[in-house]
């Protein structure tokens, strides 16, 4: 296994830090330490192609927390770290592009204790089909979050999307990982049901918008080496 190449300089996103093993310089970086998890979804859906280094986004299993970042950093500058390739999302509603996701997208009932009725395909084989406040679907990097909350599984990178309802009428509903692409539609609208993209509600929905959701590019992460 070729050893991974020493990281010496990195752009800083996001929040003020002390990395003394590091150098900042954002003109000729290495890496980018993007600590948050808004840095990290811009990070990850901007042109820099720059591996990026996840801090505090989620649980810091993909990456770092904020307390190890110091070790994390010497790690980095060792060559003691890994490389993973995590998805981007596009998000489409009726053809239309609604969005990139790093984390999840979400189809939420907006009203407190209403709930509405959900359907998951892939590849127009139905899959699942449950009342609930809502479903979230979201990627290796965002599955240690929402939906992990909402009872679905933490996924390792490269194992597909996590596929969760929120809340099911039914207790017999389980989580899905498929691969994607797939599509969730509103099947009966008892509320108003709105699309979230990596937190941000992006429009209503109803039972005539078919959301379809697929991979369409990666980013790479790397994954330090800390005991």
């Amino acid at each position: 296994m070729t050893q991974p190449t020493p990281i010496s300089r990195v752009s800083l996103r996001g929040a003020d830090a002390d990395l003394p093993s590091l150098s900042l310089d954002d003109d000729d970086a290495d890496a980018i330490v993007a600590v948050g998890q808004d840095a990290v979804e811009r990070a990850a859906l901007g042109d820099d192609g720059l591996p990026i280094l996840a801090v505090d986004a989620q649980d810091g299993r993909h990456g770092a927390t904020r307390d190890r970042l110091d070790a994390a950093a010497t790690a980095l500058a060792n060559g003691a770290y890994r490389s993973v390739s995590h998805p981007v999302l596009g998000v489409d509603v009726n053809g239309d592009r609604i969005g990139r996701a790093v984390f999840d997208a979400t189809l939420m009932t907006s009203e407190p204790a209403r709930i509405s009725e959900y359907a998951l395909s892939v590849e127009d084989e139905p899959l699942f089909d449950v009342r609930a406040d809502g479903v979230v679907v979201s990627t290796p990097l965002g599955s240690a979050g929402y939906g992990r909350a909402a009872g679905g599984p933490v996924v390792t990178p490269g194992g597909g999307l996590s596929v969760v309802p929120v809340a099911p009428f039914s207790t017999r509903v389980s989580p899905w990982v498929v691969p994607g692409p797939l599509t969730l539609s509103v099947e009966r609208d008892e509320g108003d049901v709105s699309l979230f993209v990596d937190g941000d509600e992006r429009r209503r929905v109803g039972p005539d918008d078919p959301v379809e959701i697929a991979v369409i590019s990666e980013f790479t992460c790397l994954r330090p080496l800390v005991e």
